[in-house]
């Protein structure tokens, strides 16, 4: 059975709008990404649902519960969808970063993948042929993306904020993903011995 997947990334922030790195600090929706949250509830108030799950960042439980409203149901909260972890490229200001070595303690591209790998495989064995609502961020949604689609977080498009993309996943092609990306894993890893 296929598990359908609404996946969001949350409204625009106080954050977003200064341009201001937020990584897994909570943020708070401006006055525009309140506006976004509502287009995105009103687009899917027609849709069958059967669950809202966000990441457990307050700018994305705030969208999701702007979503679940017309549905009454809750917000069910993940880690895996926090947005990566940008170490101590948190809270500074995106177009300084530009030119800057990144440092050791940001999230490595590895450990996010796993995290979108994780979310996949827990979305199909909780949800099995449910439609649900997912609401993250820009870089862990590409993450998720990319390992549904089997290809590099490059060559996924940026989701802009508000923006709904529709995946349809079984538990089968779930797991499939995973093993596969993990024998990629295990394959660039002998190769560098």
């Amino acid at each position: 059975m296929e598990t359908t997947i609404f996946l969001v990334r949350h409204g625009e922030t106080v954050d977003n709008a200064r341009q201001i790195m937020q990584g897994q600090t909570q943020g708070e929706l401006n006055q525009r990404g309140r506006e976004q949250a509502e287009q995105v509830a009103q687009r899917l108030a027609s849709e069958p649902l059967d669950a809202i799950v966000a990441s457990d960042l307050h700018r994305a439980i705030q969208t999701a519960e702007v979503i679940a409203e017309p549905h009454g149901l809750p917000v069910v909260t993940t880690p895996l969808l926090r947005e990566r972890d940008w170490g101590s490229f948190t809270g500074r200001f995106i177009p300084d970063l530009r030119n800057e070595v990144w440092p050791d303690d940001i999230e490595s591209e590895e450990a996010l993948l796993e995290r979108a790998r994780s979310f996949l495989i827990n979305m199909t064995a909780t949800y099995p042929g449910k439609r649900v609502v997912a609401v993250g961020h820009g870089i862990i949604n590409k993450a998720v993306l990319a390992v549904y689609a089997q290809c590099t977080m490059r060559e996924v498009q940026r989701m802009m904020n508000a923006e709904v993309r529709i995946l349809t996943m079984s538990s089968e092609r779930a797991a499939s993903a995973a093993a596969v990306t993990s024998a990629e894993r295990t394959a660039t890893a002998a190769s560098a011995e």
